[in-house]
């Protein structure tokens, strides 16, 4: 699906969002749920991953296909990896089987499970036998992506003696860690995260418990840089919040000022206002802690003219494209002055954009909504639209609601 954007006839923008909830906090709580069945959960996202995921967690034995989901091919591989009994082949789509996934296969070798390669060593597709893991220490590098952390903490207060993580190094996405161990802390789970040391408790049995799943930062982050290309006074408003986030991505609140954006909570509902113009002509942003709004960001300073250094980023090169190099290819496409390495970008000042260039999204969901916003100052073209379908299906719906112009071509 080809879809052409062009910008609301009034750019005051007044709305109201209602955003399916995280698809982190929902992956989290569905696996939790596979392994203390006492879990119930509300506003679970209505995402292809979570979707996936819930799939895949009901199958006892054969083939899991997770197609483009990184975090159910993480998590599963924890899973059923610890699973007495189940044996499965987990595999995904073409770009999955690019993905690595050694790094954690070779920290549940050593807590004792039985994992294969069906291909090429250390990338899926991987065959798993379940069986009961009985070792409770190992190590992991600090700066790998959290979802190898994650995997294995959530599995752990299911091993018989729980488990003692060491990350060795520097340690990134530390919100994504956090948010695993607050999750285990609310279904009673006790846990530590001292220095570069994480141990879990190991719980049989967890008493009945509702989770209740935040709505999504990352989605959230659109309508941030809709609001911040957008005229002063323009106000969203983004339900449902919470002032206290576990998601890393929260960090937009603080980021949004520097391009005239004012958060404010009203209950759980999120208001975003434009209260004036950018403080400066360049930004500059350590985003190790949320990898994932870079592409929002570095759009959202392209439509300003703004130029921006963004570092931390050596996660997205092993995301569902190389996030890096799809941003050089789109935005100099549309005319940026931009430059990347393997973990960092540079952005500089421009005066002109392109009109009528489509964006290409590389089955990368973040790259068309990121790139969406631009349609506030020029109109463009989004190549395999339905990709947003990954993180958030309503996506066009709801730009539809703001007036934008959505067109099917």
């Amino acid at each position: 699906m080809k879809l052409h954007l062009s910008a609301p006839s009034n750019q005051l923008l007044r709305n109201n969002i209602q955003i399916t909830g995280s698809k982190s906090e929902s992956n989290r709580s569905l696996l939790l749920q596979a392994l203390y069945p006492n879990i119930s959960i509300d506003n679970l996202s209505n995402s292809d991953d979570a979707e996936v995921m819930q799939k895949g967690l009901k199958i006892g034995n054969g083939v899991v296909d997770i197609h483009h989901a990184g975090t159910a091919m993480r998590f599963l591989t924890g899973f059923f990896a610890s699973q007495e009994g189940k044996q499965v082949t987990l595999t995904g789509s073409k770009r999955m089987t690019e993905r690595p996934v050694k790094v954690l296969v070779e920290a549940l070798r050593h807590l004792g499970a039985e994992i294969s390669y069906g291909k090429n060593e250390g990338y899926p597709p991987i065959l798993i036998k379940g069986k009961k893991l009985e070792k409770s220490q190992v190590s992991l590098p600090a700066n790998i992506s959290s979802q190898y952390i994650s995997s294995l903490l959530l599995i752990a207060p299911s091993l018989e003696n729980g488990l003692e993580l060491e990350l060795v190094g520097k340690i990134t996405s530390v919100p994504y860690i956090k948010m695993t161990l607050a999750l285990l802390s609310q279904i009673g789970v006790e846990n530590s995260f001292e220095g570069n040391t994480i141990k879990v408790s190991p719980k049989a049995k967890v008493d009945p418990v509702n989770l209740v799943v935040e709505s999504d930062w990352s989605s959230a982050s659109y309508y941030y840089s809709i609001v911040a290309l957008s005229e002063v006074g323009s106000e969203i408003c983004l339900s449902a919040y919470k002032d206290n986030s576990l998601q890393g991505d929260s960090v937009l609140q603080e980021l949004y000022t520097e391009f005239g954006v004012e958060t404010r909570f009203e209950g759980n509902t999120l208001v975003l206002r434009k209260v004036g113009a950018p403080k400066g002509q360049t930004v500059q942003f350590d985003l190790g802690n949320a990898p994932d709004i870079a592409q929002t960001i570095a759009v959202t300073c392209f439509g300003l003219g703004m130029g921006c250094h963004l570092t931390g980023l050596h996660t997205l090169k092993i995301k569902e494209t190389d996030r890096l190099e799809a941003l050089h290819t789109e935005l100099s496409k549309l005319g940026a002055d931009i430059s990347v390495t393997d973990k960092d970008l540079t952005l500089g000042l421009s005066g002109t954009m392109k009109a009528e260039v489509a964006i290409d999204t590389y089955n990368d969901h973040r790259m068309a909504m990121a790139f969406a916003p631009l349609a506030m100052k020029i109109p463009l073209y989004v190549n395999d639209a339905e990709v947003v379908s990954k993180s958030y299906p309503d996506f066009w719906k709801d730009l539809e609601k703001l007036t934008f112009l959505v067109d099917e071509v």
